[in-house]
């Protein structure tokens, strides 16, 4: 059987609504032996068909906000990126709670090969934000304006390509993240073919890895004392030699490696990172995550959309990239 799985947990909630990962189960249909010829080649299956949705019930849409066509707005800004995503708003219904309503979803693909299954959520009071699945997140036709609002206010990372922040890909990564060291072919991918973006590196080190707190402040003072392109260098030095980041006698040869690689001197480099104002920095790199409902890496944030980075091909990467340029009024 094929499954299409909506995750809707903390705090992916969002992104997952967005992405909407599909999941195929392992079962197949096996072609049934031919009667007589045991050398002639099975039936060729019939083709598969986009799912046709049965026709709502006006008496599902009791609640008068949101509408519909809000709820088609939302969805065409989540999930328009794909050209084979379908859905069908089934109804909006009142709860016992005044102001809050509840929005079942129906899902799938044009090209017929996942099995259509339903989405539902809850619209709040305020008109600007749903809960899903344990978590709150935004609603509403231009649901990430409030977080690229922030991420333009705050994030203060080094960055590569446009000073201007038209199209600002934030880039929330730990250097003792296995999954961020992946993912560093696809950000130079993306530095590429997006030129006129704003590429950002934000540290965002999580307590399970020791040494990456101390990462992200070495790299802080990096760009501080030798610019972006240092920084980068610094980077690319740290994910290339991060299995020596386990040990605390690995973690210091491999940064001031690094270091010396990005051509500066790891003693003074070193005494900055334990300075309290850059482990301030660090700690409020970590605070603007935890504002924006993020707390795993990496994830890219693209103009305040919340992508998650890990084990997504780059096709699909630049393809919502591309879509929110649209979205934005980019000129590509």
């Amino acid at each position: 059987m094929i499954r299409l799985s909506i995750r809707l947990a903390g705090v992916t909630a969002l992104v997952a609504l967005s992405l909407l990962v599909f999941e195929a189960s392992a079962q197949q249909q096996v072609p049934p032996a031919p009667a007589q010829d045991s050398s002639a080649a099975p039936p060729a299956p019939a083709p598969a068909a986009a799912p046709i949705f049965p026709k709502p019930d006006p008496a599902n849409f009791t609640a008068a906000t949101p509408t519909k066509e809000a709820v088609d707005a939302f969805l065409r800004v989540l999930w328009g990126y794909d050209d084979t995503r379908m859905w069908q708003v089934w109804s909006i219904q009142k709860t016992p709670v005044e102001g809050i309503s509840k929005v079942l979803i129906l899902a799938g693909d044009r090209t017929g090969k996942q099995k259509p299954m339903t989405a539902e959520f809850f619209t709040l009071p305020d008109g600007k934000h749903i809960f899903a699945d344990n978590d709150i997140v935004p609603f509403g036709e231009h649901p990430f304006a409030e977080y690229r609002a922030q991420l333009q206010q705050r994030a203060d990372g080094f960055y590569r390509g446009s000073a201007m922040k038209d199209l600002e890909l934030v880039e929330f990564a730990d250097f003792q993240c296995p999954h961020c060291k992946e993912v560093q072919a696809n950000m130079d991918k993306l530095a590429v073919d997006f030129p006129k973006a704003r590429i950002v590196y934000q540290n965002l080190p999580l307590p399970q890895h020791p040494a990456a707190a101390n990462a992200a402040a070495y790299g802080i003072c990096v760009g501080k004392e030798g610019g972006s392109n240092a920084f980068f260098t610094f980077a690319a030095a740290v994910y290339d030699g991060q299995d020596g980041l386990a040990t605390a006698d690995g973690a210091t040869l491999t940064l001031n490696s690094a270091v010396v690689k990005a051509g500066l001197d790891p003693a003074k480099i070193a005494a900055c990172a334990a300075t309290p104002a850059v482990v301030a920095q660090v700690r409020a790199s970590v605070k603007l995550a935890q504002d924006l409902d993020i707390n795993q890496t990496p994830t890219l944030m693209v103009n305040g959309r919340q992508v998650p980075l890990g084990g997504m091909s780059y096709d699909v990467l630049k393809q919502i990239v591309q879509y929110q340029e649209k979205l934005d009024g980019i000129a590509p």
